[in-house]
C-alpha cells in the first residue's frame, strides 16, 4: 500500500490564507448585500466612490485577470483544480483564489 506524499508546510500556509482570504471579505460584504440586495449599480458606484477606492479596485480587478490567466494556462493544474480556483476568484475575490492557486501548485511540484 502506498502512502500519499505529505503535503508541505507552505501549502498548509496558502490553504490557511485561502480561508481567511475568504472568510475576511465575506465578513464585510455580506452585510452590504444584505443591506442593499444585489444592486450591482450601487456596488459599482461606492466601490469607486473615491480616488483610493477606485486606486483598490483597479488594483484587484486587474490581480484577478493574472490569476485567472495563470490558472488556465499552467499545464499542471487539472481542471478540478482551474474550477476551484476560477470560482474562487470571481466569487471572493483574489484573496482567496491566488493562495488557491499557490496550494494547488506546490501540491502539482511547481512550486517548493
Amino acid at each position: 500500500m502506498e502512502r500519499e506524499p505529505r503535503i508541505s508546510p507552505l501549502a498548509w500556509v496558502f490553504l490557511g490564507l485561502a480561508v481567511v482570504g475568504t472568510g475576511v471579505p465575506l465578513a464585510a460584504f455580506l452585510p452590504w448585500l444584505m443591506q442593499h440586495g444585489l444592486d450591482v449599480t450601487r456596488f459599482v458606484d461606492e466601490l469607486f466612490s473615491s480616488r483610493v477606492s477606485a486606486f483598490f479596485a483597479w488594483d484587484v480587478v486587474i490581480a484577478a485577470l493574472a490569476v485567472l490567466v495563470a490558472t488556465f494556462v499552467i499545464p499542471r493544474i487539472t481542471v478540478k483544480q482551474r474550477v476551484v480556483v476560477g470560482a474562487g476568484t470571481l466569487l471572493v475575490g483574489v484573496s482567496c483564489g491566488l493562495p488557491l492557486l499557490l496550494f494547488f501548485l506546490i501540491r502539482a511540484g511547481v512550486l517548493r
